[in-house]
């Protein structure tokens, strides 16, 4: 095993950022109505602005997941002499690619048009950008390649605007007294996400010219096995906790009318487990694993999707012996916005572009990922 440095990263933010009184202007309203649950729960998650691929004018969409995600590696390529075609194995990871086939990565490969090279995609939500950049740190790593590109990307607000929730209140307005509104568990993440796409370039020496981090350690852990799915896409939840595919319905009309493709979450499943399983659970085992010490750490980027749990999250690293004090904290969620897989390489782009970072620095990641419960967990050190 070879030592693998991140030598650099590019992030992609679409169009202008969208302030909260702007967000339904540019989502539209769901049946005419405003959300009753917004302002609680932009109150809670405390982001202010965010960035969406639509046009605030037309209402139209701007970029596809592809072509977001082609930008940040454009901007890598530009901000770090990279040229396309040094690139020896990209590797994408998304929650919500364009299609179902062909993969993400490989359109992201077809938008950059960059000549062939090994072509890999991860899917999942939160650490779908981490399994993809674990991929490409395990192959510079190991010697297969000289460098990876690897990146997160999200389009979500696309499948949050107000007319792709209309056919479910169409189909339910006939059989309330009142009007229908669209459950909490789908409301929710509408004021939740947002998009951008950040790409990483990991190389097998670090930089002549400035900083590098040396990736010392990756892991990640899912939980699975013990708790049942939180957020979901492409089913319902039925009453037992299981779920039911799109693919399982006899009616293709239920599909649409039940929201089968809306995105959902559990809140309640989120709140009670989230952050106590990243952290008692998860957090400890890997804190033993590799003799973590909380005195290690120059700075701690916790991806959180709210900033409802930071002080939860403070609270249980306290409660089992590893304080960090908030001004080791860094995040940039209340003004870039909760971006899934791409928000830890968007604050790691910010935090290493700010001129705070040292060499000799330890910096700790950790992200956490609702969908059945799974967290990732980085170490780097700044050379």
């Amino acid at each position: 095993m070879v030592s693998a440095y991140i030598t650099g990263i590019g992030v992609f933010l679409p169009n202008e950022p969208i302030n909260n009184e702007e967000i339904e202007n540019v989502l539209g309203l769901v049946n005419g109505k405003p959300s009753r649950s917004k302002s609680r729960i932009l109150k809670n998650n405390g982001i202010k602005s965010r960035y969406y691929a639509i046009d605030p004018k037309t209402g139209k969409q701007t970029h596809n997941n592809a072509q977001l995600t082609a930008e940040a590696v454009h901007n890598l390529s530009k901000d770090y002499n990279l040229p396309l075609e040094k690139i020896e194995c990209l590797v994408c990871g998304t929650s919500g690619p364009d299609q179902f086939i062909p993969n993400h990565a490989l359109m992201v490969h077809g938008e950059l048009g960059c000549p062939p090279c090994e072509v890999i995609a991860t899917s999942g939500v939160c650490c779908a950008g981490v399994t993809a950049f674990k991929y490409g740190y395990m192959s510079v790593s190991s010697g297969l390649t000289k460098n990876a590109v690897t990146t997160g990307s999200e389009l979500v607000s696309n499948a949050l605007t107000g007319i792709y929730f209309q056919p479910e209140i169409e189909a339910k307005i006939q059989d309330l007294e009142t009007k229908p509104i669209i459950a909490f568990e789908k409301d929710f993440l509408r004021w939740m996400l947002s998009d951008a796409a950040a790409a990483v370039l990991i190389t097998d020496t670090p930089r002549q010219d400035g900083l590098s981090l040396r990736i010392d350690w990756i892991d990640i852990i899912s939980f699975a096995n013990e708790l049942d799915t939180c957020m979901y896409m492409g089913a319902i939840k039925k009453a037992d906790g299981s779920l039911q595919g799109w693919r399982e319905v006899e009616n293709p009309e239920e599909v649409w009318q039940e929201s089968y493709f809306a995105l959902k979450q559990d809140a309640k499943l989120l709140g009670e487990n989230v952050v106590s399983y990243g952290i008692q659970k998860g957090f400890t085992q890997v804190r033993d694993k590799h003799n973590l010490k909380p005195d290690d750490i120059t700075w701690y980027l916790p991806h959180y999707s709210s900033e409802h749990f930071k002080q939860s999250l403070y609270d249980e690293l306290v409660e089992i012996g590893f304080h960090i004090p908030f001004d080791k904290w860094f995040t940039n969620l209340t003004y870039k916005g909760n971006t899934g897989s791409a928000s830890i390489f968007v604050m790691l782009e910010e935090l290493m572009s700010s001129g705070k970072v040292e060499r000799g620095d330890k910096i700790f990641c950790l992200v956490p990922e609702s969908a059945r419960f799974s967290y990732a967990y980085m170490h780097l050190t700044a050379i």
